[in-house]
């Protein structure tokens, strides 16, 4: 049989090329990586951002409800997982305002999802497999969301503080607009924790249809009724076709290297070599250029400090005989691309003396960020 053939039967069946090598749309799905740290506390309303593991983005909305979140090592014994991501209720809200949404997301670029062929009618079924544990039994649901458009399944924890494999077949998407090729969100894939009757009030919608929020959660459990609740997942994957395969494991830098794509997160103090020069009529710093680890998706933003509580504001070290010390300077960069950037600053107080003085830029914290 010709290759072409089998590759086209392949496709035909709802495979994803390739599928031996990356199959897994979802990147960090074991939970290995969290450059931002282990743990972030205080995690309520108005919260919609990256806390610990990488790729994944918490959303709380208009609740009392307070969680703790933490990379934790309780996985599913025997499976080959080290890490899980941990939701812990630290303050309840047992009674959900209307409006109330909970979830864990993640989002994936448009251009990673083509062979999917979306808005076709042989658009491809995904499978969503995963570990989850709770003490909180009962219904959960797990939503895609693109385009104004979802498809929400529901699935049961069905014994208390036990991991449990579930596995869930989304057909594929023969509706609406296809994807855009390009590097903005293709669709998200969320898990819900708990909502208000805005999204409860409806009819689960099985099938792909209309955003319709009333039925976006219908019969999700609520996990911030109690302060004992606790809600653990690991091992997830998202693949083309009906079935679930076992979980792809990859080298932790090969995972690293792919979530660099989103954030880099630098723990060390980062020199760059500094010059005062004169520019026109007026002077100002110029740095070397920095390389970041890999090419980010987009143009990144940045965070740092002088390690002296100043934000956005850098130190310098004049190289000379006095090697002065200068914090709170207002240097920032002066080209910023997707593989790297130059720091430099007109007219602003440098600890450098004279024009061709040279010395130490330092950076701590450093975190910079193109996530979707």
């Amino acid at each position: 049989m010709a290759i072409t053939k089998l590759v086209a039967d392949s496709l035909g069946a709802g495979a994803a090329p390739n599928q031996s090598a990356f199959k897994n749309i979802i990147i960090n799905g074991d939970m290995s990586i969290a450059q931002r740290g282990t743990s972030a506390t205080g995690l309520t309303a108005g919260t919609e951002s990256y806390y610990t593991v990488d790729r994944w983005q918490t959303g709380i909305f208009t609740t009392s409800a307070v969680f703790t979140q933490t990379q934790s090592t309780d996985v599913p014994s025997g499976q080959g997982f080290a890490k899980s991501l941990k939701m812990d209720c630290t303050t309840a809200d047992a009674s959900l305002a209307s409006a109330v949404q909970m979830f864990l997301r993640y989002k994936i670029e448009g251009q990673n999802l083509q062979y999917l062929n979306y808005a076709n009618s042989n658009a491809k079924s995904l499978t969503l497999s995963f570990w989850v544990k709770s003490n909180k039994t009962g219904t959960y649901i797990a939503e895609i969301l693109r385009s104004g458009r979802t498809i929400n399944k529901s699935y049961t924890v069905n014994a208390a503080d036990t991991w449990e494999k579930k596995t869930i077949t989304f057909a594929g998407d023969t509706g609406g607009s296809a994807i855009s090729n390009n590097d903005s969100t293709g669709f998200s894939i969320l898990f819900f924790l708990g909502n208000g009757s805005n999204m409860t009030s409806g009819t689960l919608q099985t099938s792909w249809g209309t955003y319709t929020d009333a039925n976006r959660a219908v019969g999700q459990v609520n996990l911030a009724d109690s302060t004992s609740n606790e809600w653990y997942i690991t091992g997830v994957q998202l693949e083309a076709g009906t079935t679930a395969s076992d979980f792809e494991f990859l080298p932790v830098d090969v995972t690293k290297q792919r979530c660099y794509r989103y954030f880099q997160k630098y723990p060390d103090v980062q020199k760059l070599m500094v010059g005062l020069a004169r520019i026109g009529d007026t002077s100002g710093i110029w740095t070397h250029h920095m390389h970041y680890h890999t090419e980010f998706r987009t143009t990144p933003s940045l965070s740092y400090d002088d390690n002296e509580g100043n934000s956005q504001r850098v130190k310098i070290m004049r190289l000379d005989s006095s090697n002065t010390t200068t914090n709170n300077i207002n240097a920032g960069v002066y080209e910023n691309h997707t593989t790297g950037n130059q720091w430099g600053s007109y007219n602003t107080t440098t600890g450098l003396a004279s024009y061709g003085d040279i010395g130490i830029l330092y950076l701590y914290n450093l975190m910079v960020d193109a996530e979707l």
